[in-house]
């Protein structure tokens, strides 16, 4: 089992900043990949980054690319999300996603990731 808590989130004028965490714990040994997904209110979750556990190899959604960064400390267990330049429509719950698995369907895929934290809400005023 792995467990996910993020931190981080908060209300940010448009234009700004945010660095979002993800601490995960229990047997992180077995990590292979972390993502990024947001969910706003009345929509489908919906992803935004991801990075290779070890390797360090991350993809981004076309509506982050430039703006948002995945970053990973695999000593501290942490995965972190900048996001700069926020717009109000980056406005939503933020997940920190875990994946065990060495095969699948894509990184973007909701579906890919078995373990998910309990999420933080990012807003962007305009």
């Amino acid at each position: 089992q792995v467990q996910l808590v993020e931190s981080g989130g908060g209300l940010v004028q448009a234009g700004g900043s945010l660095r979002l965490s993800c601490a995960a714990s229990g047997r992180t040994f077995n990590i292979y990949a972390m993502g990024w997904f947001r969910q706003a209110p009345g929509k489908e979750r919906e992803f935004v980054a991801a990075i290779n556990w070890s390797w360090g190899t991350n993809d981004y959604a076309d509506s982050v690319k430039g703006r948002f960064t995945i970053a990973r400390d695999n000593a501290k267990n942490m995965v972190y999300l900048q996001m700069n330049s926020l717009k109000p429509e980056d406005t939503a719950v933020y997940y920190c996603a875990a994946t065990i698995n060495y095969s699948g369907s894509s990184y973007s895929t909701a579906t890919r990731y078995e373990y998910w934290g309990q999420g933080t809400q990012v807003t962007v005023s305009s």
